[in-house]
Parts: structure tokens; sequence; C-alpha cells
């Protein structure tokens, strides 16, 4: 049996890719293990690459209201909203790890509003899909109930920002076919040995 491809598109070598790509990538794989495959489809587009990554770190690196484990339960839960298969594997991963809960991305793929989550992170999470599906329907109604759970001006953008990103993100993903990297599965699940 043979692996299929990471991509419906081409993915250019590593050594073909312009310098700041392939420091970026070799810094990944690095840090990780491996290169995750998002990482190669998309460089077949260089400058969309790199608005690309500098925005998902622009949302989901940063300090603010939203701890990065939930800014990866927003991801899951909108990506299978959006059923990426891509997104949700390998951002259950990072979540499993962020969280530091082994079930936590399972519970939130399959049905968040059962997940072991807090009414805080629900009433997050009821937003973010809102946002993932039918964004136009958002009301000042959806802020009150935000800002009753504590969430500021700024951590409703936030939520609104990743929904929207991971729309792109899992469109993207699908046309493409990408493939999640078999590593993606285990992480966070069991403990490195």
């Amino acid at each position: 049996m043979s692996t299929p491809p990471i991509s419906r598109f081409p993915v250019p070598a590593l050594n073909s890719l312009p310098d700041d790509i392939r420091t970026r990538i070799l810094g990944v794989q690095e840090k990780s293990g491996f290169v995750p495959n998002v990482f190669l489809a998309l460089a077949y587009r260089p400058d969309e690459f790199r608005a690309f990554f500098a925005y998902n770190d622009a949302v989901m690196e940063k300090d603010g209201g939203l701890s990065k484990a939930e800014r990866e339960m927003i991801v899951v839960a909108t990506s299978a909203a959006n059923q990426c298969h891509y997104c949700v594997v390998s951002h259950g991963a990072v979540l499993r790890i962020r969280a530091k809960n082994p079930l936590i991305a399972d519970q939130i793929a399959n049905n968040y509003r059962k997940a072991d989550i807090t009414p805080r992170q629900r009433a997050m999470l009821d937003f973010a899909v809102k946002v993932c599906l039918e964004s136009q329907r958002a009301s000042a109604h959806d802020f009150e109930v935000l800002h009753g759970h504590g969430f500021s001006d700024d951590d409703i953008w936030d939520i609104a920002a990743i929904a929207a990103f991971f729309a792109l993100s899992n469109r993207m993903a699908s046309v493409t076919d990408m493939r999640p990297n078999d590593e993606f599965y285990m992480m966070g699940r069991v403990p490195k040995a």
C-alpha cells in the first residue's frame, strides 16, 4: 500500500523554497520532529504561505484573555463544523498538548456541547461556531452573553478572528485534500518516550 499524496497540488522540494520559508519549515521540523504537511502544501504559493502564517501567528500565538488551549478549542470546534479532517486532527493534537488532556480534542470535535469544558468555554465555542456557520446572525446579545462570562471586547474579536481565519484554512485544506501527518494522531495521547 502506498502513502497518499499530501496535496492535490504540487509540493515543492524543500531545497527549492525561498530562504525564509525553508528556514521556517526547518525550525518547525526541529521543534516537532517532523514537518506538518500544511507547511509543505502551502509552500506551493510562497506569498500566500507568508501571509497565512503571519496571520496564524497573530491570532494563535499572542497573549490575551484566551489561553492557547482555548484558542485551539476554537479551531477544533469550528474545523469539525466545517468537516476539515486535516485541521481537526492536527489542531486536536496541539489542543491535547496545550490542555494537558488526552480526551478533550475528541470530545470537542465530536460534540463540544457534551465536552468536559467550563460554561465559559462553552459560551466561547457557541459564539465561535456561530461565526463559523452563520456570522450574519452575530448580535449584541452574543456580546452580552460573552461579557457575562468575563470576555472582553478584545477577547470576542479574537474568538471571531480565529473562527474566520480557520474557515479559510479549513476550505483550503479540504480543496487541496491535505493529508494529516500520521504523527498527529498519537500526539498528546501517550507520554513521550
